[in-house]
């Protein structure tokens, strides 16, 4: 049953490494001129940095990992794997209860998922 989704070999492993480095940087510039953007229009004040995991980077990172590994479901065909939606809503909680960069670590595991068809 996990015998595709638990194989480790080295390019599936640098593969969810590089996809993880590159979206984390993409998260790290939306969220910072989206919270940019909405101060100057006096929706949200300050915020501090990304990295300090203030309210507003976690609610955008949050929705940001759901965008992505729903996205990652539907493109790559894993709509109706149970295993590939509980690694989602992982992501999900991680990035919302913990950290958003923890919750970026099953995104890049599900970067690696292959359609099952």
């Amino acid at each position: 049953m996990f015998g595709k989704t638990m194989n480790f070999d080295s390019k599936r492993v640098w593969d969810a490494f590089t996809y993880y480095i590159v979206q984390t940087v993409v998260l790290v510039g939306v969220a910072t001129t989206l919270v940019y953007a909405l101060g100057m229009f006096g929706v949200v004040e300050g915020g501090g940095s990304f990295f300090e995991g203030g309210e507003t980077y976690t609610l955008i990172g949050s929705a940001f990992v759901l965008l992505l590994s729903s996205g990652l479901l539907f493109s790559k065909g894993l709509s109706n794997d149970l295993f590939a939606f509980a690694v989602t809503i992982l992501a999900v909680y991680l990035a919302w209860e913990h950290s958003v960069m923890m919750g970026m670590i099953p995104v890049a595991l599900l970067s690696t998922f292959d359609s099952r068809k």
